[in-house]
């Protein structure tokens, strides 16, 4: 143990400083002990889970439409241990035909009076989502072994970050460019860390990351003014104008851009340290190579990685949206409608400004790498 903290000091020290900025942050987000949470209504709905008992009635006949009684006991909350009757309503865009032993997730409704009744929310997917991840996690662990699990693990922190600190910083009127690239940059720090300790490689990579969604914030937010469109025009945007109107101080017009930099986060992680492990490792083998000949060992690795890379970031936000495109391909707009859509402008403008940040990532990483290795060498021959 002692040699495993004397081998890892600097490791041990940053990932102890990361720690103490997660707890400053999340402990500034957090709603002060006094603060007024509000009292809970008199008629309110909650979440809960059930056991399907009994089907007394069936209209769906196994098919996405029409409703279902059913004898359910409650597994969850208050009314635990209780038994309802509750309807599950089945439509092509909502609900699912249950059966008996089924678990649910129900809208349990109390009013005023003390009476309660229930509804079918959804089928309860938590063992199948559970088990989906499980599969994930081993897979990742068999394939990828230690380093599998540090890439679980710095996976986890990044979700942890997202949901404990970048959305109630948000949620409290934070700005939101500044926030996610803060966010971002930690998050890229933090995970190379993880993954390969404190070293030359790490720091190269960090400061490659940085830089590339640096550039994808820029050219979203260059991109964003030139059509005209920002954060206003998503199209999921409208609950959060409602928001705004009960006065939650969450900044809109920049939730375009900010969802940039998250989109590009990962592939430019990935191609930061991509080349540089490989110059890294080019260096260790040859340490006679000049920063110019490291510099173009880089970037001959990162176009070969550029091309791929970019299909990935278009395809996957293509894919995210696939049912309105085929929508969209299907109604027969004509060019000029569908190229001065606020939808196809915001497509275009996340997959192009995400591509841009990886592309600018392969020569800013060579470039940092080749400089970097380049000083351990210069400094070797001045001793």
């Amino acid at each position: 143990m002692k040699a495993f903290i004397n081998n890892n000091k600097r490791t041990i020290a940053v990932l102890l400083a990361a720690v103490v900025i997660f707890v400053a942050a999340r402990i500034w987000v957090s709603p002060a002990s006094g603060e007024d949470t509000g009292t809970q209504p008199e008629e309110y709905a909650e979440y809960d889970t059930g056991t399907v008992l009994e089907i007394l009635s069936d209209s769906t006949e196994g098919a996405y439409r029409g409703d279902q009684l059913m004898l359910v006991e409650i597994t969850s909350g208050r009314y635990e241990g209780e038994t309802m009757q509750v309807y599950n309503y089945v439509g092509p865009l909502y609900g699912a035909p249950l059966k008996v032993g089924d678990s649910a997730v129900l809208i349990v409704s109390t009013y005023a009076d003390g009476s309660h009744t229930a509804t079918v929310y959804e089928f309860n997917r938590l063992l199948a989502l559970a088990a989906i991840i499980a599969l994930f996690v081993i897979a990742t662990v068999l394939v990828g072994g230690k380093t599998g699990a540090k890439s679980l693990i710095s996976l986890v922190i990044t979700l942890i970050c997202i949901f404990l600190i970048l959305l109630p910083m948000l949620m409290k009127g934070f700005p939101t460019l500044l926030t996610v690239f803060l966010i971002c940059a930690y998050v890229a720090v933090v995970s190379f860390t993880i993954l390969g300790g404190v070293s030359r490689k790490t720091l190269c990579a960090s400061l490659a990351t940085i830089c590339g969604i640096a550039v994808a914030l820029l050219f979203g937010l260059a991109a964003q003014a030139l059509a005209r469109i920002d954060g206003l025009r998503l199209a999921d945007v409208e609950p959060l104008l409602q928001l705004r109107q009960t006065g939650t101080p969450i900044g809109l017009r920049y939730l375009l851009v900010g969802g940039i930099v998250i989109s590009a986060l990962g592939a430019v992680m990935d191609v930061a340290m991509s080349i540089a492990s490989a110059i890294s490792e080019i260096h260790s083998v040859n340490p006679t190579l000049s920063t110019k000949e490291l510099f173009r060992s880089g970037m001959n690795i990162g176009r070969d990685m550029v091309g791929t890379m970019t299909n990935t970031l278009i395809l996957a936000f293509l894919g995210s949206s696939f049912v309105i495109v085929i929508y969209l391909y299907s109604i027969g707009l004509q060019p000029y409608q569908l190229l001065s859509s606020s939808y196809f402008a915001i497509e275009v403008i996340s997959g192009i400004s995400s591509s841009i940040g990886v592309i600018i990532s392969v020569p800013l990483t060579a470039l940092i790498s080749a400089y970097v290795h380049g000083w351990q060498k210069a400094i070797k021959k001045i001793r």
